[in-house]
């Protein structure tokens, strides 16, 4: 904490240094002052308390479809082999291509609405929790699932108390990664049409030259990433080490 600490305080100064030699305009680079009274003027107004809400609900919709669509796809990509030299082919071609180009097909499709820019958080995250389900199971030892078929497992036991579990460190991961790419992908929808949110703090801050404004919603935008990392799943991979006896490792 104090090395944290130290460090965004020397970040602080720098910007402030930078800021009281000039070399750019007071317009194009505001001082961090000017910056935490946008901040706090957006909270006052419930600007940014709308704009957060909003975000946050299209990015939870989308995250969720992908999670039930991911655990699916990898399932039947790890049981049917067909389903694997297939659509698992084609999940791992498409997993490259950024989310933003599924934009002017959504237009099409749903046309300036909200589906729209929930599709793309869907398809920001929807391949990498697919990838992450699937290199899960399939790295399961042998041993496992062979020594519960001996116990008795079958079907959805073998899955909740023995496959789940298992792979419970490549699920995690996989989504941690898709969060990071469904919300990147939300703000960057959210860039590209008037919809509320904090893309649209974004864009309005550049429409009215508000720099104080952009830079305040890119720290918002960077606060809630830190904080679901922090709160949400460094608390599922803390529970994970605990029971794993792993506290002492540095990775999983």
């Amino acid at each position: 904490m104090f090395k944290q600490v130290i460090f965004y305080s020397a970040l602080l100064l720098l910007w402030h240094f930078l800021f009281s030699i000039k070399i750019w305009p007071a317009y194009l680079f505001p001082s961090p002052l000017k910056v935490l009274k946008a901040i706090i003027e957006g909270f006052r107004s419930h600007i940014f308390i709308i704009a957060i809400l909003v975000s946050l609900r299209r990015a939870l919709i989308g995250f969720g479809i992908s999670i039930l669509c991911g655990a699916v796809f990898g399932i039947l990509m790890k049981k049917f082999k067909i389903i694997d030299d297939t659509f698992g082919k084609l999940v791992m071609g498409i997993q490259a291509l950024p989310s933003i180009s599924w934009f002017p097909l959504a237009i099409l499709w749903f046309g300036l609405t909200e589906t729209t820019i929930i599709f793309i958080a869907v398809m920001g995250s929807l391949f990498s929790i697919t990838m992450s389900v699937y290199s899960g199971l399939k790295h399961i030892p042998k041993i496992y699932i062979q020594t519960a078929r001996n116990m008795g497992a079958r079907r959805m036991k073998m899955l909740w108390w023995v496959l789940i579990p298992a792979a419970a460190p490549s699920l995690i991961v996989g989504l941690k990664q898709g969060w990071s790419f469904a919300w990147r992908s939300l703000v960057a929808g959210e860039l590209l049409f008037v919809s509320l949110g904090l893309g649209y703090l974004l864009m309005m801050g550049r429409e009215l030259n508000d720099m104080s404004q952009i830079i305040a919603a890119i720290f918002i935008i960077i606060l809630i990433s830190v904080a679901v990392d922090r709160f949400v799943f460094g608390i599922m991979e803390a529970r994970l080490k605990k029971r794993w006896g792993l506290e002492g490792a540095e990775a999983l």
